[in-house]
C-alpha cells in the first residue's frame, strides 16, 4: 500500500465515520428526505378503497346553500343526530368544536333584547339543550382541539389497561384543550381530539396520534373513539415496550389490534379521495325525508360529520398529494383499521440503516482505492439497485417502512470523495498535458486528447468543414516601417483579439501564420450549423477591429486603418493530426482549405472585407448578404461565384437593406447589359452602402471595373439568399 492510498482510505474512513453519525443524529432533513420518499411509495401503490361501514356526512357547498352558513343552529344538529341514530349509525362523531353557546338559540337571541319579560326567555326553547337531548343515550362523540391558553381537560369516557412499562410520557403532549359545553360533554358517549398533526411543521398529515397526554392521562382521538363507542368497548389496551419506558407498540380498541409508533402514531397509508365515502348533509335534513339507499349506507356505519367546504378551512394534505377535508382523514384511519392495512416501521429499522451507511461506504473507499473507481461505482449502483428494490418489496408485501435514501446518500458521497481523491493524484500527468498545450490548442480539442485512446494517433477523417482565412491588409508596408518589437506588439494585439471570436463561436483556431489566422468549424466536434457560427465569427471580427481602431490600440493614430480580409468556404476536407510520430499538428488540408484561402486573396480586388462561398452563402438564410459577382480564383479551372457579408439578421431585416438589395439588382443588370452610363445608379448605391456599413461604398467603387465579373451571372431576385430557414440547403439567387 502506498502512502497515498494510506491517506485516501484514512480520508475515506472519516467521511464514512461521519456520515454514519450524522444519520445516527437523524437531522431534520434526513427525517424530511425519508418522508417524501415513504410518500412517493403510496403515490405508486396507495391503499385501495374497500367498501367499509364508514360514512361521511358531509357539510359542503350544497349544504351551505340549503340551510345556510357555517355555524348553524344547533337544534338543526339535533335533526341531524335523530335521523342518523333512527337509520341505524353505530357512532355518530362529529369533527366540530362546540366551545361555544349557539348564537342562534331562540333563548340567547331574546335574552339580549330590551324591554323582553326575562321569565319569557326563560321558556324559549334553547338549541344547546335540544342537542344534549339529542346526543344522550345514543353513540355520539364530540371532538376538542388543542390550545395554548387555560388548563381545559376534557372527560375522558373510557378506561385504559397497560402491558409492559407506563406509555404516560409516550404520546405528544396536552397543554390545554378547547373546552366542550357541559351539557354536551355530558351527554356524549365519547370524546376525542381532533388534531391530526400536532406539534408537526409539515403540512402534510402522514402519522396521525392517536394518544395525547398531559402526563397523569391518556386522551384518544376522534377516529378511535369512534370505533371503540360503535363496538360498545370501554377500554383501550395499550401495549408498551417491555425495556423501553415511555414507548408504545400497539394499541388494543375492542377486537381490532394496531400497531404504533413509540410515541403511539399510527401511519396512515391513504386511499384516494373519492366521492363514495361521502353524503352530503343535506340529504340526511332533506324536509322529504331521507331516501331508501342513503339510509341502508347509514345503517351499522361509523359516521363523521364534518365539512369538505373550502371556505371553512379544515382543508389538509395526504402523502397522495391530494388536498382533502380533515374529517377523510379521521374516517380513513377507522377505514384502515377495519380493513387491517397497516404501514409500521420497526424499532431495528434505525439500526439496520445506520449499520448499512457504514458497511456500504467503507467497501465504496477500499473499492475505489485498490480497485478501480468504475468497479466502485458499479458495485455501488448494483447496492442501490438491491436496496430500493428490497425496500419496495418490504413495502407492497407487508407494509414495512424502510430507507434507501439515507445509505444511497452517503454512498454517493463516499465514493464521490473517495474517485476525487484518486483522481486528484493520478491526474497530475492530465493537468501537465493541459498546461503545456492549452495556449495552442482549443478547449475542444484539448478535451478530446484528454479523454479519446489514442486521440494523438496520426491519420485523419474527411468530413465537412467551414474553413477561414484572415489576413491583415498592408502588412507588408507596415512591417517594413516598423521596428520588430513594434510588428510583434502590433501582431499579438490583432491576433489575439480576433482570435477570441473563433473560440467564443465554437471554432477551432487551425494556425497562425505571419499576419493570418487559419480556423474552422465542425471538428473535432460536431457544430450544428457551423457556416452560421464562422460568419458571426467574422461580423465578431469587423466590431472590433473598428473598436481598436477607434481606440487607437496600436498606437498608429487615427491616420492609419488597420484593415483585414475574412475568406469564408464551406467543403469537404481531411481533418486530423498530421505530421511526424513525435511532432504533428492538427489540422485540416484539401481544397476547401485551398479554396477558402483564395477567397480571402479576393477581398482586395472585390473592395470588401468578409466573402463567403455560393456553398456557404446557400446555409446563410438570415444574414445580408450581395452578390460579389463570378472571380477566377487561383489554381481554379471555373470562376467562383462570391457574396459580401454585410451584416446579421438585424440589417437582414431593415428597409435601408432592403432598398440597398433593389439598388445592387439595378447596378448588376446595368453591368450584364453594358449600360453606357451607370453613373445615377452607382451614385445611389454609393449613398446607401455608407448607411449600412463603412466599407460597402468602396465595394461599389470597384464595381465598374469588374464588369466581367457579373456579366455570366443569371439575373437576380430582389433577396440575395431565400429566408426559409425551413427550406433544403440552396444556392442564393
Amino acid at each position: 500500500m502506498t502512502n497515498a492510498q494510506k491517506i485516501g482510505v484514512i480520508i475515506g474512513l472519516a467521511i464514512v465515520a461521519g456520515l454514519t453519525l450524522l444519520r445516527a443524529s437523524d437531522p431534520p432533513l434526513m427525517q424530511q428526505l425519508r418522508d417524501i420518499t415513504f410518500d412517493e411509495y403510496q403515490r405508486i401503490t396507495p391503499r385501495p378503497f374497500e367498501a367499509t361501514p364508514v360514512r361521511i356526512i358531509d357539510i359542503d357547498e350544497a349544504s351551505l346553500k340549503e340551510f345556510g352558513q357555517w355555524p348553524w343552529p344547533r337544534d338543526r344538529l339535533a335533526l341531524l343526530v335523530d335521523r342518523l341514530s333512527d337509520m341505524g349509525a353505530a357512532a355518530i362523531a362529529f369533527d366540530v368544536l362546540f366551545a361555544e353557546p349557539d348564537r342562534l338559540s331562540p333563548r340567547t337571541v331574546m335574552r339580549d333584547v330590551a324591554g323582553v319579560d326575562p321569565t319569557l326567555v326563560s321558556r324559549l326553547p334553547d338549541n344547546d339543550e335540544l342537542f344534549a337531548k339529542a346526543i344522550s343515550g345514543r353513540p355520539v362523540i364530540l371532538g376538542f382541539g388543542l390550545s395554548t391558553e387555560g388548563d381545559y381537560r376534557p372527560p375522558i369516557k373510557s378506561g385504559f389497561a397497560f402491558t409492559g412499562e407506563t406509555p404516560l410520557n409516550a404520546p405528544p403532549r396536552l397543554t390545554a384543550a378547547t373546552p366542550i359545553r357541559p351539557q354536551l360533554q355530558m351527554s356524549a358517549s365519547g370524546i376525542g381530539h381532533i388534531s391530526l398533526n400536532p406539534g408537526n411543521s409539515s403540512s402534510v398529515v402522514r402519522r396521525i396520534p392517536l394518544f395525547l397526554t398531559d402526563g397523569e392521562q391518556l386522551y384518544p382521538n376522534l377516529a378511535i373513539e369512534a370505533l371503540r363507542v360503535a363496538q360498545g368497548a370501554s377500554t383501550y389496551v395499550l401495549a408498551a415496550a417491555p425495556d423501553a419506558p415511555d414507548t408504545l407498540t400497539s394499541a388494543k380498541i375492542g377486537g381490532f389490534v394496531v400497531p404504533l409508533t413509540k410515541s403511539g402514531e399510527l401511519w396512515l397509508y391513504t386511499s384516494p379521495d373519492i366521492a363514495e365515502r361521502y353524503i352530503s348533509a343535506s340529504r340526511i335534513l332533506a324536509p322529504e325525508g331521507v331516501a331508501p339507499e342513503v339510509a341502508a349506507a347509514i345503517d351499522g356505519s361509523i359516521v363523521f360529520v364534518g365539512t369538505s367546504s373550502a371556505g371553512l378551512q379544515d382543508i389538509r394534505t395526504t402523502a397522495l398529494g391530494q388536498n382533502v377535508p380533515g374529517v377523510s382523514m379521521h374516517a380513513q384511519t377507522v377505514e384502515q383499521i377495519l380493513t387491517g392495512h397497516f404501514l409500521s416501521r420497526p424499532d431495528w429499522a434505525n439500526g439496520m440503516e445506520i449499520l448499512a451507511i457504514a458497511v456500504l461506504g467503507t467497501v465504496l473507499v477500499l473499492l475505489t482505492t485498490f480497485v478501480s473507481p468504475a468497479v466502485a461505482l458499479f458495485c455501488g449502483l448494483l447496492i442501490t439497485v438491491l436496496a430500493v428494490a428490497a425496500s419496495w418489496f418490504a413495502f407492497s408485501r407487508w407494509g414495512l417502512l424502510f430507507d434507501p435514501l439515507a445509505p444511497i446518500i452517503a454512498g454517493t458521497i463516499t465514493h464521490f470523495a473517495a474517485t476525487s481523491f484518486r483522481i486528484l493524484v493520478i491526474d497530475r500527468e492530465r493537468r501537465e498535458v493541459r498546461r503545456a498545450f492549452g495556449q495552442y490548442l482549443s478547449p475542444s480539442l484539448l478535451y478530446r486528447i484528454e479523454h479519446t485512446r489514442n486521440a494523438l494517433r496520426l491519420g485523419g477523417d474527411d468530413r465537412e468543414l467551414t474553413v477561414m482565412f484572415v489576413d491583415v491588409r498592408g502588412f507588408t508596408e507596415l512591417s517594413e516601417r516598423l521596428p520588430p518589437a513594434e510588428v510583434v506588439r502590433f501582431l499579438n494585439t490583432l491576433l489575439d483579439a480576433l482570435s477570441r471570436h473563433v473560440t467564443a463561436n465554437e471554432g477551432t483556431l487551425d494556425k497562425f501564420i505571419g499576419d493570418s489566422i487559419m480556423a474552422f468549424w465542425n471538428a473535432p466536434l460536431d457544430v450544428a450549423n457551423h457556416p452560421a457560427k464562422a460568419v458571426k465569427a467574422a461580423l465578431a471580427m469587423r466590431e472590433t477591429l473598428s473598436g481598436l481602431n477607434t481606440g487607437n490600440a496600436f498606437g498608429f493614430g487615427p491616420e492609419y486603418q488597420v484593415g483585414i480580409g475574412i475568406g469564408i468556404h464551406t467543403g469537404l476536407a481531411c481533418v486530423g493530426n498530421m505530421g511526424a510520430e513525435t511532432r504533428f499538428n492538427y489540422s485540416a488540408v484539401g481544397d476547401a482549405v485551398n479554396v477558402a484561402a483564395r477567397i480571402e486573396s479576393a477581398c482586395k480586388e472585390v473592395g470588401f472585407d468578409i466573402l463567403v462561398s455560393e456553398a456557404t452563402a446557400a446555409e446563410l438564410p438570415h444574414f445580408a448578404l450581395l452578390d460579389a459577382g463570378s472571380l477566377g480564383l487561383k489554381g481554379k479551372s471555373s470562376r467562383a461565384r462570391l457574396y459580401a457579408v454585410i451584416g446579421g439578421e438585424e440589417i437582414r431585416q431593415s428597409s435601408a437593406f432592403a432598398e440597398m438589395q433593389h439598388l445592387h439588382a439595378d447596378l448588376t443588370a446595368a453591368l450584364r447589359s453594358r449600360a453606357e452610363d451607370i453613373t445615377e445608379i452607382l451614385t445611389a448605391a454609393r449613398s446607401k452602402a455608407a448607411s449600412l456599413t463603412p466599407g460597402l461604398p468602396r465595394f461599389y467603387k470597384k464595381m465598374p471595373r469588374r464588369a466581367e465579373h457579373f456579366r455570366d451571372l443569371a439575373p437576380q431576385t430582389t433577396d440575395a439568399v431565400t429566408t426559409d430557414s425551413d427550406a433544403p440547403s440552396r444556392s442564393p439567387v
